[in-house]
């Protein structure tokens, strides 16, 4: 299994081209991103992935976290290279100045995930989760609980959690059951006793960092049904006490680990909260207001989500390349030479080799303008804040599907020797097959742009998206025509389709829409190239980005069918008949 490689150049270019970093720049608040420390910054954090993160990676995959006597433990070498990671500020890139932060574009936040991701997709999941927890208790904590709180999260030295899912409640969160009795008197008086189980709850325990905070939606006494009865509580493992110092274990422990496909680093915990009716939690945000709060943290992990896509494509391109060099096997078809040749140069090879790099690079493409609208969202550009609410889904879902894609032609080009797990071909795809389900499933994601995203200024954040692309690529008729189809679609969606229509026709519609907008900023990057930007990547991108112009596209066109089909074929069978 090979070392990793950080593509530094090409995440310059879409950190440069898609997010647009210099006009981030011009901005008071991202001033310090100037050109030299961007460069630093991404150079920086992928000699760090490569040196501390990536060789952890297969023993990750073949130890995996331990759960012993109530504590989870890591392989050797990870509570080392973690503490280096706090040390070396990488986890601070874009948390809040007032803080220790750093206070930069999330744009850089993306790429420090993107770098630590591709090294080690298992173990970056811990701080992914922590930049949650901070974004949530930016927006929502109190004066006092940001004070307490936000230092050490935004350090490292503390990490996060968000806890949603029960056994009895998947997507559907208003069905929780946990519960959050108010305390009247005593030591935690103001506070809630913490009551029940969630499950899947990544990285609930460990023993990398001091402290663990988690963010546990739970119900009140006499709280309305549904998902209007939530709240949002900050549980931490160790009591904090007023002067920062750590108090006593709160009531919580880690049931158990998941055995699970891929990700074996990552302990997935089933967690419990007041066992001993001792778990005290303090409330953040107004009662009932929970799943607002527990929001403002997903968004971003569901882009973090699909930044994981971009991560594992990177690994498996870098592993499937070396590979295919090496691997000499047949002589070339129709070459005069009749020596074996290394299995690169056969062309069905080479289109699958091609065909990993450009869904890579497009992917990683959307991944940083979706960055880079979600920064002018948050300097206040309204128009840029509503796209990148569109955009959201796009990245999520796309970019995960094309992380499973990806892998799995990465085992594809490894031939018998990809499906034999010494290679670690495998685990790349293992590894992949949890983003499309988590932070809100692919269906969700795709349910999500066809109703609410689709709703916003009705319609009209969409059809406007498109319609830019068709301007900007008036020379390319293939994306201009793959636009058009989109703008179709979506009006059909707003104006005719019922429900059940739309959300039958939701998963093609989101990937034709994702692939509208990451051919786009691929076409963005090759025009870049071409006028003298990123040279070393002058004799590739307009290769890349052709092909997926090319090839990609025409695929995505194909999928209209399938987006305004309607519901009713869906239901022609009785639920019986499927068995």
């Amino acid at each position: 299994m090979l070392d990793y490689t950080p593509p530094t150049q090409d995440q310059l270019l879409a950190i440069r081209v898609n997010a647009g970093i210099e006009e981030l720049a011009a901005s008071e608040k991202f001033e310090a991103a100037e050109a030299d420390l961007v460069e630093a910054i991404v150079a920086g954090v992928g000699q760090f992935a490569a040196g501390e993160f990536a060789p952890l990676n297969r023993i990750g995959d073949l130890e995996g976290a331990q759960l012993e006597n109530g504590v989870v433990r890591l392989p050797e070498g990870f509570k080392k290279a973690y503490e280096a990671y706090v040390e070396q500020g990488w986890n601070a890139i874009a948390s809040p100045e007032d803080f220790g932060g750093q206070g930069l574009p999330f744009a850089l936040a993306c790429n420090v995930l993107e770098n630590l991701g591709s090294a080690n997709m298992a173990f970056t999941l811990l701080p992914m989760l922590s930049v949650g927890a901070i974004e949530a208790l930016e927006h929502h904590g109190s004066d006092a609980q940001k004070a307490k709180y936000l230092p050490n999260l935004v350090s490292g030295q503390w990490s996060g959690t968000m806890n949603l899912t029960e056994p009895q409640a998947g997507s559907d969160v208003g069905a929780l059951r946990a519960t959050a009795t108010p305390i009247n008197e005593g030591e935690h008086a103001g506070k809630y006793l913490i009551k029940g189980q969630k499950i899947y709850i990544t990285w609930g325990e460990h023993d990398l960092a001091e402290n663990i905070i988690h963010l546990v939606l739970a119900r009140l006494p006499d709280a309305p049904e549904g998902s209007r009865g939530i709240s949002l509580f900050i549980v931490p493992k160790y009591h904090v006490k007023d002067d920062g110092a750590l108090g006593p274990k709160n009531d919580l422990r880690c049931v158990s680990l998941e055995h699970k496909l891929g990700i074996n680093a990552s302990p997935t915990c089933v967690m419990s909260y007041g066992d001993n009716e001792q778990c005290v939690g303090e409330l953040v945000g107004a009662e009932n207001r929970g799943l607002a709060a527990m929001f403002t943290m997903m968004n971003n992990a569901r882009i973090n989500v699909g930044n994981q896509g971009v991560q594992i494509a990177e690994r498996a391109t870098q592993q499937a390349v070396a590979y295919a060099t090496d691997r000499v096997q047949s002589v070339r078809a129709g070459s005069p030479d009749k020596n074996p040749v290394a299995i690169i140069e056969h062309p069905d090879v080479r289109r699958m080799l091609l065909r990993m790099k450009a869904l890579t690079e497009g992917s990683r493409a959307l991944l940083y303008y979706c960055a880079g609208q979600v920064d002018r969202g948050t300097l206040g550009d309204q128009n840029a804040k509503a796209r990148g609410e569109v955009l959201v889904p796009l990245i999520k879902a796309w970019g995960t599907d094309i992380g499973i894609e990806v892998a799995s032609l990465g085992i594809q080009i490894h031939g018998g020797m990809g499906f034999v797990e010494e290679t670690g071909a495998a685990q790349h795809w293992r590894d992949s097959r949890i983003a499309p389900i988590y932070e809100g499933t692919n269906g969700i994601q795709a349910a999500d742009l066809v109703t609410r995203k689709l709703g916003l200024e009705n319609g009209e954040v969409v059809l406007s998206l498109l319609a830019e692309i068709a301007r900007d690529c008036s020379e390319e008729p293939g994306l201009v025509a793959l636009a058009q189809d989109c703008s179709a679609i979506a009006e059909w969606m707003r104006d005719e389709a019922s429900l059940d229509d739309r959300l039958a026709g939701s998963v093609p519609f989101c990937t034709m829409m994702a692939v509208a907008v990451a051919s786009w900023q691929l076409a963005r990057q090759a025009r870049a190239v071409a006028n003298g930007d990123a040279p070393a990547l002058a004799e590739t991108k307009p290769v890349t980005a052709r092909f997926f112009l090319d090839r990609i596209v025409p695929e995505a066109r194909g999928l209209k069918a399938g987006a305004t089909g309607g519901a009713d074929l869906l239901y022609q069978l009785p639920a019986s008949a499927f068995a």
